[in-house]
């Protein structure tokens, strides 16, 4: 919603309307996402309001214009949650409070200090509240290291990481021909050893743009032309700037209308944003001007038909090459591919079998191959593995699914994925799944329903996690806890 209100103020809505227009969101967000309610006689004939949101009369009169019906709000509505908690705790109590006594309250102390967590990558940025007797309480941590005063030694076991870990060993090699760089965004979370091995073969010293993190993010903002786009694409942006810092002869980041085949859906498409948004990036970065911008539409999937096509790119751009040399490299580029995949579904066969061996829970952190950036992700894998379970990604299982029928039109190569890989948990026992969404997806929209489906069918728990650049992470662990509890039982 703040990425909408602020794409509104960029068209020159009013406050009045974006006011409106907000009530109204709110209102249908609950109806229709959260109850889910397929008409209006699921919410009842008489209908009563709680909560400090329908304090707010704009909340209340889309309310009752949406359903078509007059609601009744109590006077204490903002309370009612107030007095739900108090009720409960009534019922549990004990024979003495635990609330502090006046005579401890006139020695209280507490302090306030922000620091930085260097215990990760995360670099979390911490809020420590020191209070009497030492005692503290961290907030701002994405996993348990800061608040935990056991040192973790055992080995976590975690796809994220170890994908994370295979991308890393693509580094530069010297090269004859020049830098070409390669912006570690979207679906190059996946292709980076395609494209990183071809360009190697061919002489070229490949240089990918750094991890991302919010100061990258924040770097090439001022080119975004629309604050509703995805997290994962609006990172883009820093990453062509950061490319553009290193100087390199040319960046290369192609459309791509097609995935690879993977013979789990009904074509195999990539989305609108993964495929066009090299398009939105040559319009609307200026800078781009210094250096050559290479983001001609490939088809990776028909190997036959990308040669002649890479192979006059490369003539047009870096003088001439022979067509057995763009041969040759694209031979190593899709065997490279292909054992990169194989690795993947080799560890997360090993990591299954690990924790069906010593009773670990398995947790099928599911979205797309971006969402192992740690920017883009937040550390949630990493909170996973703080429960004590095992992470595996939906493309380590999804290959051992076949091809089955589901209620939407399945033409996403990412999307079908995540079909298999809720199936896959359906009918293993001790493995259960949860969903990354990044808000701004027009596609999740119809994904989302889908996976819960095939979940819920399988009597399994579905979880939803809807991310952006907002780190606060609070709502994401209470969730998480749900969810492990409700397993144990």
């Amino acid at each position: 919603m703040n990425s909408s209100i602020k794409q509104a103020q960029k068209d020159g809505a009013t406050i009045d309307n974006i006011s409106a227009g907000l009530s109204i969101s709110v209102v249908k967000n609950a109806i229709y996402k959260v109850i889910r309610a397929s008409s209006v006689d699921d919410l009842g004939e008489n209908i009563v309001v709680q909560g400090g949101t329908f304090f707010n009369d704009a909340v209340l009169r889309a309310f009752e214009k949406e359903i078509g019906r007059e609601v009744v709000r109590p006077n204490i509505s903002g309370l009612m949650g107030a007095y739900g908690a108090a009720l409960y705790a009534l019922s549990k109590k004990k024979e003495k409070s635990s609330i502090i006594t006046a005579e401890a309250l006139a020695k209280f102390t507490h302090e306030v200090k922000a620091i930085t967590c260097k215990g990760c990558s995360n670099n979390c940025k911490l809020t420590v509240n020191t209070f009497n007797a030492g005692k503290k309480y961290i907030s701002g941590n994405r996993c348990e290291k800061p608040v935990t005063t056991t040192k973790v030694t055992e080995q976590t076991y975690n796809m994220y990481d170890y994908k994370r870990q295979l991308l890393s060993a693509y580094q530069p090699q010297k090269g004859m021909r020049g830098r070409i760089g390669i912006p570690m965004v979207l679906n190059m979370f996946e292709l980076l050893p395609f494209w990183h091995t071809f360009f190697t073969k061919l002489g070229f010293e490949v240089v990918t743009s750094p991890k991302s993190n919010h100061k990258l993010y924040r770097s090439g903002q001022h080119t975004i032309p629309s604050d509703t786009v995805c997290y994962p694409a609006k990172l883009v942006h820093g990453h062509i700037e950061a490319l553009l810092d290193e100087k390199v002869d040319a960046i290369f980041y192609p459309c791509l209308t097609y995935n690879f085949d993977e013979g789990k859906g009904d074509n195999h498409y990539n989305c609108p944003v993964v495929a066009y948004y090299p398009e939105v990036i040559e319009a609307n970065v200026p800078a781009l001007k210094q250096t050559k911008f290479i983001y001609d539409y490939l088809g990776i999937h028909k190997r036959k038909g990308l040669l002649p096509r890479i192979y006059k790119i490369m003539c047009d751009n870096f003088g001439d090459f022979t067509k057995a040399q763009v041969k040759e490299a694209l031979d190593s580029a899709y065997a490279e591919q292909e054992a990169h995949y194989e690795r993947i579904r080799s560890k997360g066969k090993e990591y299954i079998e690990f924790a069906t061996k010593n009773d670990r829970p398995i947790i099928v952190l599911a979205g797309r191959p971006y969402h192992i950036d740690e920017e883009i992700n937040h550390g949630i894998d990493k909170l996973i593995c703080g429960f004590g379970a095992v992470v595996v990604s939906e493309d380590a299982i999804s290959y051992d699914v076949p091809k089955f029928k589901v209620n939407v039109l399945n033409q996403w190569t990412y999307h079908s994925r995540l079909y298999s890989s809720a199936m896959y948990v359906c009918d293993h026992d001790n493995i259960n799944l949860v969903q990354l969404v990044s808000f701004g997806c027009g596609v999740d929209a119809v994904t989302t329903d889908e996976v819960r489906s095939i979940i819920e069918t399988g009597d399994k728990i579905y979880t939803q996690i809807k991310i952006d650049e907002i780190t606060n992470l609070g709502a994401v662990k209470i969730r998480l806890r749900s969810l492990f509890a409700a397993l144990e039982q």
